[in-house]
């Protein structure tokens, strides 16, 4: 977007994902919910930390996924979020640095350790979080940066920070300073039991402060408190001027000016791990969105995006997206 250093600015938890397989007799034995986050504190992330196998160790957080993916596809990001002056707080900002996004929140001293969401993934590809928020809930108005915000064509907000009344006044400042600068707000619901706990406050912020919405299908249903897809996406229309809705194997709903847009999901030879789908979608769209292409298109590359990380283990790119976007003869 003109004038903008980064095309996106992404806000949300600083987290650090502990990830293995485990079948669903050892959800029941853990009573975890599955396909869910599931918020822990720092007793039971220590044994759920030990009972994971042969572990994959790295950044995440919703949103700094989002972020990654969007430096996949070569486009220009940058992140704000707490983590503890702590090793897996260094763990973080290494592996932001690694893919080329600024990290530059200063940690937390004397508090919460470093988050991190243990996530099993099922042999049918669902993905259960188990998600200690330690120090990243601490995120408040001050840690954030105005000219990283001003820097950024699109902010990106992440509903999991949510959860504090001091987090919320967080999303409200920075969404004010971004307008104030000329640029987009865009947001996303996370997940339906964040939506539950939230409904009326995300409802608050998507009429006041939200120009590019994202959600699943569950997430849209519980935000408007029905069963009827149909009778939620008129609701959402009414809210918001460009949303996103993603539908798994259906595709996704795109609602912008005119008719609907219905976007179909790429092929994908076989679900390893969904965790990261709905992050990698809101990447490519965003930086469609960013660089001006048609929202079909901007689709078409949160699809791309997603088909690449439900093929592997873990939540980020391990193709280079822009290599994808180029072989499906997307440019930008």
């Amino acid at each position: 977007m003109t004038n903008a250093r980064f095309d996106v600015v992404g806000l949300g938890n600083a987290i650090v994902d502990v990830i293995s397989t485990q079948d669903d007799a050892f959800l029941a034995k853990w009573g975890i919910n599955k396909d869910a986050m599931n918020l822990i504190e720092a007793d039971r992330a220590d044994l759920l930390t030990e009972a994971s196998v042969n572990a994959l160790e790295t950044s995440g957080g919703s949103g700094a996924n989002t972020i990654a993916g969007i430096a996949s596809l070569g486009g220009s990001a940058a992140y704000i979020g707490k983590v503890a002056d702590d090793r897996l707080g260094k763990v973080f900002k290494s592996d932001m640095a690694e893919v080329g996004v600024p990290f530059e929140t200063t940690p937390l001293v004397g508090g919460p350790a470093t988050a991190r969401s243990i996530i099993f993934v099922t042999p049918d590809g669902k993905r259960s979080m188990n998600t200690y928020l330690g120090a990243s809930v601490e995120f408040s108005p001050d840690d954030v940066d105005r000219a990283t915000v001003e820097a950024g064509g699109i902010l990106y907000l992440e509903g999991y920070l949510f959860d504090k009344e001091v987090a919320k006044a967080a999303f409200v400042h920075a969404a004010e300073i971004a307008h104030a600068a000329g640029r987009k707000v865009s947001l996303t619901l996370s997940d339906s039991f964040c939506v539950d706990r939230h409904r009326d406050s995300f409802r608050q912020l998507i009429r006041t402060q939200v120009d590019i919405l994202f959600a699943n299908e569950e997430e849209l249903l519980s935000l408007y408190e029905t069963r009827d897809f149909d009778a939620a996406l008129e609701q959402l229309r009414t809210e918001t001027g460009l949303a996103a809705v993603t539908r798994g194997e259906k595709g996704s709903v795109v609602i912008g000016d005119g008719d609907p847009i219905i976007v179909p999901a790429e092929p994908v030879s076989e679900v390893v791990d969904t965790t990261g789908a709905g992050d990698q979608y809101a990447a490519g769209f965003l930086f469609g969105v960013a660089r001006g292409l048609p929202l079909a298109t901007c689709a078409r590359l949160g699809h791309i995006a997603a088909a690449e990380v439900i093929s592997h283990y873990g939540p980020r790119p391990e193709v280079p997206l822009a290599t994808l976007a180029s072989k499906a003869g997307i440019n930008a």
